[in-house]
């Protein structure tokens, strides 16, 4: 992929740090965190390189790569990293950045499947797995698919058939609330 400068005011570099409130300055491009990254052989730029284009100041191209659709946010480039760069925090602004802008579209299901893991969040405090694989299910249409772990999910207690209790409502509410006041800018 070509690196083009971004031409506007502000970087991309710039608005990648202050909502993922990290600097990036300080990655001397040690490769521990592609190095560790369970995703990196998956995709065309490994985290270190993300973090190298940025610092080039790569333009809207960089919100087109496959690594921000395909991260784990397992948080394994932030344990290995010898500068604690929150890669995670780094990889969410430009996820946030490509909706906002319409520059990528994300493939596969992933979205479906964040979006309806949210709503249960939201719903119940916590996520209710019967709920969400059932609705992820019917929108993919997938409904006989692992159908055999099923059973054993729950008799290994891996799955509960009733709803979750006990969680904080109020405060899923409030935190989802702030989110949307925040809108990503990770404050």
């Amino acid at each position: 992929m070509k690196i083009t400068k971004e031409k506007t005011a502000e970087s991309l570099l710039k608005v990648v740090q202050e909502k993922a409130d990290v600097n990036l300055s300080a990655c001397y491009q040690c490769r521990k965190c592609s190095i560790g990254c369970p995703v990196a052989d998956r995709v065309e730029s490994p985290p270190s390189e993300i973090i190298r284009r940025l610092q080039l100041g790569a333009g809207d191209e960089l919100l087109q790569t496959g690594l921000i659709w395909t991260c784990l946010s397992c948080e394994t480039c932030y344990a290995r990293c010898p500068n604690k760069i929150n890669f995670a925090a780094v990889i969410d602004a430009l996820k946030y950045m490509a909706v906002e802008k319409g520059v990528a579209k994300p493939e596969g299901d992933a979205p479906l499947f964040n979006r309806i893991f949210l709503d249960t969040v939201k719903s119940y405090g916590r996520v209710y797995d019967l709920q969400a694989i059932a609705t992820y299910k019917l929108k993919t249409g997938s409904m006989k698919q692992d159908m055999d772990k099923f059973p054993v999910m729950l008799k290994k207690g891996k799955m509960a058939i009733l709803p979750p209790s006990g969680a904080d409502k109020g405060m899923v509410k409030r935190i989802f609330k702030k989110a949307a006041q925040n809108k990503g800018t990770g404050k």
